[in-house]
């Protein structure tokens, strides 16, 4: 199946659904993040960019809890999440891909999408049931495997190994992997690293035509991918929020332009 692009719908309600304050990391006399304040508003897609050092990363994993913040404060969804475990912030709703694969390669394409939507399921069964109910009598966990297969386009090779895909399915599974928790939110870290020039548009086709109803925050170092996706673009440097605006801000942004970008915009 091939899945139509369709055009993202801009942000305009004004509907915060992350927001940190003053969100700090320390690595011994290192401050890795000083006093982020974000807001990332549902329905946009947020970039956040800087050379390496800048905190990019580190930003990442006190959002989605795989570092504990030394100072400050997430909310997510109307909530505070400081606290919370990673899995548990991924049954919120917050869902991450990572630089490297997020799949099972020893697992056929419809396993990696089922596993990850019973990873979210959980609480709805006990171990025992868990470890002994055939997986076909979870009809409802199932028909959203099935679901997320026909949207990312591999449901004629749902039966095959991840291993055994070719590297653009890989990519489709991967996101599937990641909708299959049905996030609210996407994070991204470096979709396209490491990619020819071909496979970063591909890749730039695959998030525009899976995840246009999604809110993304994404971490990049390809500009001219930046540009083209983002609504909003935050600009860190030395652990600290340099500039925030859109692509034609930052663009316009001589301080932006001096420290990264290169006269972009001349």
């Amino acid at each position: 199946m091939t899945v139509e692009p369709q055009e993202r719908e801009r942000f305009t309600d004004g509907d915060v659904i992350l927001r940190t304050e003053g969100l700090v990391r320390k690595f011994g006399e290192f401050t890795a993040t000083d006093h982020v304040d974000l807001a990332v508003e549902r329905g946009e897609c947020r970039s956040i960019i800087g050379p390496n050092g800048a905190g990019k990363t580190t930003l990442f994993n006190l959002i989605t809890g795989a570092l504990s913040v030394t100072d400050g404060t997430i909310y997510f969804d109307g909530e505070e999440v400081t606290d919370l475990s990673p899995p548990e912030r991924v049954r919120r709703g917050m869902g991450r891909s990572f630089q490297i694969s997020n799949v099972f390669g020893g697992l056929t394409v419809r396993e990696n999408v089922r596993l990850a939507a019973q990873s979210v399921s959980r609480d709805e069964y006990s171990l025992v049931e868990s470890l002994f109910k055939p997986t076909d009598s979870y009809d409802g966990m199932n028909e959203e495997t099935e679901r997320i297969l026909t949207r990312i386009g591999l449901e004629n090779v749902a039966e095959e190994e991840a291993d055994a895909l070719a590297y653009g399915n890989r990519r489709r599974l991967e996101i599937g992997v990641v909708l299959a928790t049905d996030p609210d939110i996407v994070l991204f870290d470096e979709p396209t690293a490491g990619m020819s020039v071909e496979e970063t548009q591909e890749t730039i086709d695959l998030i525009e035509e899976v995840l246009v109803d999604q809110t993304l925050l994404l971490i990049e170092h390809d500009i001219e991918l930046v540009m083209e996706l983002s609504d909003r673009i935050t600009v860190l440097h030395r652990g600290q929020i340099l500039a925030e605006g859109t692509p034609e801000d930052i663009a316009g942004n001589q301080a932006v332009q001096d420290a990264y970008l290169g006269g972009m915009a001349e």
